[in-house]
């Protein structure tokens, strides 16, 4: 069966850029509760990105890594809403779509 983009976006590039952005907020000090809140997802979840159960798949070079980290810096000074986050999500996912090699 043909994996379409979209399933490779929910599958494994959302998780992966969640379980990073994740990752970055607690280190940075926010509780896993306020992670899974953040991010819309169960605490559950988070403890599976941390530990590597989840969105393990995909590594990011440090362009991304450096877009996650300002996207985890905004949410950590509070200077970002949830229509906001969607939106830079989008944009993270765009750049990292575009840079992509592609052989279609």
């Amino acid at each position: 069966m043909v994996k379409v983009p979209c399933q490779e976006i929910v599958w494994d590039i959302i998780p992966a850029m969640q379980a990073a952005l994740a990752a970055e907020l607690v280190s940075r000090g926010v509780s896993q509760i306020k992670v899974a809140k953040a991010l819309s997802v169960a605490p559950s979840t988070v403890s599976q990105y941390l530990s590597g159960k989840r969105g393990y798949r995909i590594v990011f070079d440090d362009d991304i890594k450096e877009r996650i980290g300002k996207l985890a810096e905004d949410i950590n000074c509070g200077t970002i809403t949830e229509d906001i986050l969607g939106e830079k999500f989008c944009i993270i996912c765009r750049h990292l779509r575009d840079c992509e090699p592609c052989d279609r």
